[in-house]
């Protein structure tokens, strides 16, 4: 049995699950998502709610997993929200929004405008003699690490000086220089 897969998931207060034709669908405070599943059972029962595989098969055994992964970040996400702060290291870099619009300047001759997509908030925090941060926060973990993946995207940490833009807390591989 796969160690992830055969966990319940417990739903909390305030939040609906509903299963039908191959589909769930999780509601909850902060907003709605759905997620279709093949080759699994999923079940909801007092509270809670199991996934289970009918047979042994290599890719059954590894969508256990994946689904029952899947449905609690969707529980997770309804009810809390999950949050990406991306941290922007180098002179002269900065970041700004006007709502949904994030200017970034990284370097660049010109300046990074990115349309972040509406179920992500973004918000920045410039403080004086810290590095500029964007704060990425989001009910949907798939799409939240998407965008956060192309803002990281656009300048990658190099490993000489470490500048780029990294997320809160990730440690770099560091390079020495050259041994003069």
């Amino acid at each position: 049995m796969s160690r992830i897969g055969k966990n319940p998931i417990s739903i909390p207060a305030g939040v609906t699950v509903d299963v039908n034709n191959n589909m769930v669908t999780v509601k909850g405070k902060l907003g709605q998502l759905s997620q279709n599943y093949e080759d699994v059972t999923v079940k909801v029962e007092e509270g809670q709610i199991t996934v289970e595989r009918s047979s042994d098969y290599k890719d059954q055994r590894a969508k256990h997993g994946l689904y029952r992964a899947l449905i609690n970040n969707m529980i997770v996400g309804v009810s809390e929200g999950f949050t990406k702060e991306l941290e922007l290291v180098g002179v002269g870099y900065r970041a700004s929004n006007q709502g949904q619009k994030l200017d970034l300047a990284l370097g660049f001759s010109h300046n990074i405008i990115l349309d972040v997509a509406p179920e992500v908030k973004v918000e920045t925090i410039s403080e004086k003699g810290k590095n500029p941060i964007v704060k990425l926060t989001s009910y949907d973990k798939q799409l939240l690490g998407a965008v956060s993946a192309k803002i990281r995207s656009f300048r990658k940490p190099e490993p000489y000086k470490g500048k780029g833009v990294k997320f809160v807390g990730e440690v770099l591989r560091r390079k020495a220089g050259k041994s003069a």
